[in-house]
């Protein structure tokens, strides 16, 4: 089998997105849908990063800032923002972040270790970077980003 059929065998689609200028990506398999920012209620005792919860379809959905998990402060969302609906384990939870760019195809052999020493807050939630079209992409775990969604389900 040459090289080009194993990279297809071994890839996976990322959705890819951006916080400021920092550009992420998460499994497409883990994404349930695309909504555009809408206001959320607050909970008392809510993790910082937790900007509150929102009712989808009668599913009552965390929403979490992904600014604020990586050690920023809120985003001072707008209409423009969206929200990914990502699953992790059992639960779907949001989560806020400026805009969706693209679907990326990535091969295992494209993924780069992060460096020792380049990691902030949620930054152990960082699996890998790969790089397109000249822009670097943190590829995210979003269930080592939110443990405690997986420790609820």
């Amino acid at each position: 089998m040459d090289q080009d059929a194993l990279d297809i065998e071994d890839s996976k689609q990322y959705v890819t997105f951006t916080n400021g200028d920092r550009h992420y990506g998460v499994e497409i398999m883990r994404v349930r849908e695309i909504r555009q920012w809408s206001p959320t209620s607050e909970l008392p005792n809510q993790p910082h990063y937790t900007r509150g919860v929102l009712n989808i379809r009668g599913e009552v959905i965390p929403v979490h800032d992904l600014r604020a998990r990586f050690g920023g402060a809120f985003t001072d969302a707008t209409e423009s923002h969206v929200i990914l609906i990502v699953n992790i384990g059992d639960q779907n939870v949001g989560i806020l972040v400026d805009a969706v760019s693209d679907i990326v195809n990535v091969a295992a052999s494209e993924i780069r270790p992060v460096p020792q020493g380049a990691q902030d807050g949620g930054g152990d939630a960082i699996m890998g970077l790969v790089s397109k079209n000249d822009i670097m992409i943190a590829l995210i775990d979003i269930g080592r980003l939110f443990p405690n969604c997986l420790a609820a389900a």
